[in-house]
Parts: C-alpha cells; structure tokens; sequence
C-alpha cells in the first residue's frame, strides 16, 4: 500500500468483519524521538493466541472469499522498513489492537495519505460501528468521537451531505491546525 491511511482503512476493515461496534484509532507524532505512531483498537471477536502470528503470513487468512492476506503483513513491512516496529494484541471475545511505528523523517516511509478521506468513508458508513479517532502531534491534539457527533445530531443521519461536507471541512481544519511546520 502507498500510504498510511489505506493501511489505517484495511484494518479497521479487519475489526468491522471482526464485529467490532467500537473502532479507535490512535495517532501519535513525536518529532523529537522520530517516531510516529498508529494504533487501531476494537472490541471485535479477537483472535486466540495461535491465531496472532498467523495474521501477518501473507499466506493466511480467516476470510473465505480469497486465500491471501497480505494487509497486516505489508503494514508490518512498512514499519519495519522505516526504522519502526509491529505488534498485534488480541484476546478472544475482547478485540484486538494493531500499533505500528515509524521512523517519523524516515525515507521509506509511506506518506499519510488521504486521511480525511478514509475518517470520512468510515464515519459515513452504514454500519453500525463507532469510531474514536484521536490525531496528537506536539502542536495539539483533535479527537473526534462519532458517539458525541451522533448524540449531537439527533436524528439527521450522520452520511447526510450536509452533516458530511461539515465533518469534511471540519476534520481538515482540526488536522491542519495540528499539523507539524517543517
């Protein structure tokens, strides 16, 4: 995958046929250490202890619609590849929480991508998962939590366009505002 946030979107992919109702998803920039972190966290049906390392072989998957599995094992390539590390926790019936760092200036770092993009195909679909999404750099810090926004709406639908072009300016905004100067 070219960027991180298509990395963040094929896990989060894992937890919604994971039944997950709860999706966090956690970014953390640290210039001073070089290091950026993703940590993607859900209440899913979590995988066994013998299932965890089977789920970065590429070779391996759970789902029956194709015999390969390549998203974790290519996030966990990625990070490596960038002076960072992987690791998958799980418990069965709890969920499972995916962190890969990187080397923040690293040169094999994948860029971030459309993040919006991904925050807003997530956040408007329909399913019924909810999602905490929390951005922290040293410059601030924005969370967005679809329980508080769907409380806040009532009853407009959370994929209405207006309340969408809202969330999309609205991430943008957040996100820019925090955004590191280089």
């Amino acid at each position: 995958m070219k960027d991180l946030s298509l990395h963040i979107l094929d896990i989060v992919q894992n937890s919604i046929r994971a039944k997950a109702t709860l999706v966090e998803i956690d970014i953390t920039e640290q210039p001073d250490e070089n290091k950026l972190t993703i940590r993607i966290t859900d209440n899913g049906t979590g995988m066994s202890p013998e299932e965890v390392p089977k789920a970065i072989d590429p070779f391996y998957t759970s789902r029956t619609t194709r015999k390969v599995g390549l998203g974790l094992s290519l996030f966990k390539q990625n990070a490596e590849q960038a002076d960072g590390s992987f690791s998958i926790e799980s418990e069965l019936a709890k969920g499972t929480c995916v962190t890969a760092s990187f080397g923040l200036n690293h040169l094999d770092r994948p860029v971030m991508g459309d993040l919006t993009g991904v925050l807003l195909l997530l956040i408007c679909a329909p399913d019924s998962v909810d999602y905490v999404f929390k951005h922290q750099t040293p410059v601030g810090e924005f969370v967005l939590d679809t329980r508080e926004l769907k409380q806040m709406l009532e009853n407009v639908p959370i994929n209405h366009p207006d309340v969408r072009n809202f969330l999309k300016e609205m991430i943008e905004g957040n996100l820019e505002q925090i955004q590191i100067s280089e």
